[in-house]
């Protein structure tokens, strides 16, 4: 159970960012309060949400029904002796790719790599989410240039990696890539220590790792 303090500064962040406008935050106060469900993300941020709200989106996001039964929850926790401290599993990792055109980026994404868009927020599209299987890549709407000149085509600099279970996948990938005429950075190659990789060029030139298992 997090500390109540931290908590009630975490209510208070949501009530500053839909106050701010901050269209993220309302499709978790749409997901997670019933009485904003089917709502808009403009008819959410220009409602009347109050402290009291945000106190129970934390709430319900600990598992409580409301602000009174997690403080009730913490009160009953802190006064229980302390059992042996779980070690935290991490389940998975996002990728955040930095792009000119949330759209743009889409439409390369799941008409070139065979993604399928998960989400997609503002109007015109400022962040959004593609999916391929167990692979994710977030998309961040950015105005400037995050690196300077071509540096990151020559150094190499890599903004995600995604694996393939056998060799025979990814040689099948990268013939699938090659005759959507989707641009590579690296062609298919066997490196050093016995992988098979290639690496795609997005329209950011956002460079994207394809790798297969060690032979």
């Amino acid at each position: 159970m997090p500390n109540i303090e931290n908590l009630k500064k975490q209510a208070k962040q949501y009530l500053r960012w839909h106050r701010d406008r901050y269209y993220p935050v309302a499709a978790q106060i749409r997901s997670t309060l019933p009485h904003f469900r089917g709502m808009g993300d403009v008819e959410i941020l220009t409602s009347g949400f109050k402290l009291a709200d945000a106190q129970e989106l934390v709430a319900r996001q600990e598992g409580f029904d409301d602000w009174q039964a997690l403080i009730a929850g913490a009160n009953v926790m802190r006064d229980t002796p302390k059992q042996a401290t779980l070690r935290a599993i991490l389940n998975s990792i996002e990728a955040q790719l930095y792009v000119a055109n949330v759209q743009h980026s889409s439409d390369f994404y799941t008409s070139k790599l065979g993604f399928s868009v998960a989400f997609v927020y503002g109007n015109p599209p400022f962040y959004g989410q593609v999916v391929r299987d167990s692979a994710k890549l977030n998309l961040r709407l950015v105005c400037e240039p995050i690196f300077a000149g071509d540096s990151r085509k020559r150094e190499g600099l890599l903004s995600a990696s995604i694996t393939v279970a056998t060799t025979s996948e990814l040689k099948q990938l990268f013939l699938d890539y090659q005759a959507a005429g989707v641009p590579f950075h690296q062609l298919l190659k066997r490196e050093p220590w016995g992988a098979r990789t290639f690496v795609v060029s997005d329209p950011d030139e956002n460079l994207i790792l394809f790798a297969g298992p060690a032979e």
